[in-house]
């Protein structure tokens, strides 16, 4: 049985940070648990720049900022372990652990799960046709290319128009492997403008809107896509030896599950109040496993936030029973966190993060409460699919800690 102050699961930007910030506050024996067998979460075999603004202020790869993440933790005083799995909870208090080592128990005063989490595959998305070889997520591609060193094929499709989509482009061309098209269910690529710009010109990459995959194609390795046009109906073959499936996120919720604790129904990660507090006592959560997904610095971001929660809830600081729960109205599908109490701090950066399934140029956001308008402010950015929309958590200040929901939407 191992019994530190504060033991994290999960070795990405969000767990990192938590725990550098956690051991530079001296507040006790701090651990981190990965099953990887290096910390650093998906950043380690993002090999491309644009990591590290918010959180760092400086941009840097993704191999490098997963290594000053870890340092960082380290340098701090926080022990980590790869290769190390937590396969569930013996009770209440405790988990079990695998590794190299051997099997064991660890019962930490506090628990911060930053999990992280991934792209539906495949199978999940119920895309028909043959099983070959070739077909891939953006991890499993870059896990292959980055880490392992292996190639892929020459000429690839890419499902999906996010930020992710692109990355997976620059690890293609990396490759030796052409990005011959991109397809997206939108009416513009999701990505931000620069990105889907400077995708188009410098990468050359085309983008079907409007579309999706009715069929993969091949005997043995992949040959062909059968895409179809939304709004037409009408079907064409791609000839391509690689398929990609982008974004599409899911949590990894299964440890939080396996609690007990309480899921939201839109990201289905933890319902978390603004101090990132879960449902079950002494459990916090942070990161993607919260906002399936964001850019790896918010997560980070998210990670320096839990921190200061995670020592008031050791030096003996509760929260009060009382709360107000926060409600996406559509086009919104889901908002982050879910619960409002008094007295509690403002979200990580003073931001609420939603995710809308329309674009909306302009958008103007209207929070209600009992049939009444507490705030309206229309918004310089746009809200998009495909990409985590920002709003001021000054919105909610008008909330009354004795009303009903919280209904955030978009006049």
């Amino acid at each position: 049985m191992i019994t530190p102050d504060v033991l994290i699961i999960g070795g990405g930007p969000a767990g990192l940070t938590a725990a550098a910030e956690l051991a530079g506050r001296r507040a006790g024996k701090i651990l981190v648990v990965d099953r990887e067998q290096d910390a650093g979460g998906i950043p380690r075999h993002s090999d491309h720049t644009g990591y590290g603004l918010r959180d760092l202020h400086r941009v840097m790869s993704g191999p490098a900022y997963a290594r000053h993440l870890l340092q960082a933790a380290t340098a701090a005083g926080a022990e980590i372990r790869t290769s190390t799995m937590v396969t569930g909870w013996a009770d209440a208090d405790t988990l079990d652990v695998t590794s190299p080592e051997g099997r064991y128990r660890i019962r930490p005063r506090a628990l911060v799960l930053a999990t992280g989490a991934r792209e539906r595959p495949r199978t999940a998305r119920r895309v028909p046709g043959d099983r070959p070889h070739g077909v891939y997520t953006t991890g499993q591609l870059q896990n292959l290319v980055h880490l392992h060193h292996r190639p892929v094929g020459k000429r690839a499709v890419i499902v999906g128009g996010e930020l992710v989509s692109w990355s997976a482009a620059v690890t293609l061309r990396e490759a030796g492997c052409t990005p011959a098209l991109m397809i997206s269910q939108y009416p513009k690529a999701e990505s931000y403008g620069a990105f889907n710009a400077a995708g188009r010109t410098v990468l050359r990459v085309p983008v079907a809107t409007r579309s999706r995959v009715t069929r993969i194609i091949g005997k043995g390795r992949c040959e062909a896509v059968e895409i179809e046009h939304l709004d037409t109906g009408r079907r064409r073959t791609v000839a391509c030896d690689t398929v990609v499936f982008t974004g599409d996120w899911i949590p990894d919720h299964e440890l939080a599950r396996a609690a007990g604790i309480t899921l939201d129904t839109g990201t289905l990660g933890p319902l978390t109040d603004t101090a990132l507090r879960t449902s079950l006592p002494g459990v916090f959560a942070a990161g993607n496993l919260l906002h399936p997904v964001d850019t790896a610095d918010v997560a980070a971001l998210d990670g320096k936030h839990v921190a200061e929660q995670v020592v008031r809830y050791l030096n003996g600081e509760r929260p009060s029973d009382q709360g107000v729960r926060l409600i996406a109205d559509a086009p919104f599908r889901w908002v982050a966190p879910q619960l409002l109490r008094p007295q509690d701090p403002a979200p990580a950066r003073g931001r609420l993060l939603l995710w809308t399934d329309e674009f909306v140029r302009f958008p103007k956001v209207t929070v209600r409460q009992d049939g009444r308008v507490v705030s309206r402010r229309t918004l310089a950015w746009p809200a998009a699919p495909g990409r985590v929309f920002r709003v001021p958590s000054g919105l909610l200040d008008g909330v009354s800690p004795t009303g009903g929901p919280v209904h955030i939407g978009l006049r």
